[in-house]
């Protein structure tokens, strides 16, 4: 760790309203004592999912003067997180920033959450040369967390909500075969009851998968896989494991969906993130990951 507070890159998307991308990485990285240094990617309205006719602006141009500026005053960054993309470009602009770090004998984390879409379907903004262009930057990662939509996108796999263990295991396997250390895939379902849901991990270092599990809440928030990866972000710079990492982090989506699921609130504005952010201060409730064969 080169800083005393531990300082990240957080290159995703910035919207007016609905609690997603950096309006929801910037609390919960500061929550766990982590700088969130934002290099927004686009301005929007509102978010994507549930809104229409939302304004986008497209923030290209900034991100080069901004990665020019940060290299000129040679800040170190102890990690360097990416979000939602809005084209190849700033997928080659991320690059020049990691590449940078390298240069100066830095090792930053390089967390990679390829942000494209979910339900089988991609967002708004998302092309097809979009996908096809992240699973080559997929490469420069030492943590991928896509979920399980954009698993199938980067391996070109057809979707299925129904996909079973033994098939994401495979998976696994193959994206980590695609450049980065770990890769975690999220919103898999849990074989033996539709009332449960998994997110499961491979750790190419150490040839081992690892798998958490929580209740499934029928609700579709957006943001909850901005907050998932954001503690696994903090978790890792905190020095923890990566079992660790992940129960903090199914642990506290979950608390935030079950503050806001009993609520008669629009799902598209976001989980109640105010109210359960206090959580991330205190120790793991309880440790319920498993080390798959």
């Amino acid at each position: 760790m080169r800083n005393p507070v531990p300082r990240v890159a957080a290159i995703h998307d910035l919207s007016g309203f609905g609690r997603a991308s950096l309006t929801v990485v910037i609390p919960v990285l500061s929550a766990m004592e982590v700088q969130a240094c934002p290099m927004p990617t686009a301005v929007l309205s509102t978010h994507t999912t549930g809104f229409s006719d939302y304004c986008f602006n497209d923030l290209t141009p900034f991100m080069k003067d901004c990665v020019s500026h940060w290299i000129n005053l040679g800040i170190d960054f102890d990690a360097v997180y990416s979000g939602f993309l809005g084209s190849s470009e700033q997928m080659n602009i991320v690059s020049e920033l990691i590449d940078s770090l390298l240069e100066r004998d830095g090792s930053p984390l390089v967390v990679i959450d390829p942000v494209m879409g979910d339900d089988g379907k991609t967002y708004g903004p998302i092309t097809d040369d979009m996908v096809l262009r992240m699973r080559s930057f997929i490469s420069r990662a030492d943590v991928i967390t896509p979920n399980l939509t954009e698993a199938a996108f980067l391996l070109n796999e057809p979707y299925s909500d129904s996909i079973d263990e033994e098939t994401v295991k495979e998976w696994l396997l193959r994206l980590a075969d695609m450049g980065p250390g770990v890769v975690i895939v999220t919103s898999v379902p849990y074989e033996s009851s539709d009332k449960r849901t998994s997110v499961l991990a491979y750790d190419k270092g150490s040839e081992k998968l690892w798998k958490v599990s929580c209740d499934y809440i029928p609700a579709h928030y957006p943001g909850t896989g901005d907050a998932f990866a954001s503690v696994v972000v903090g978790s890792l710079l905190k020095g923890d494991s990566l079992p660790i990492a992940l129960d903090r982090a199914v642990q506290f989506t979950t608390l935030a969906i079950r503050a806001s699921f009993g609520r008669e609130n629009p799902e598209r504005e976001g989980v109640f993130l105010e109210r359960v952010l206090d959580s991330l201060k205190g120790p793991v409730v309880m440790s319920s990951y498993e080390l798959l064969e």
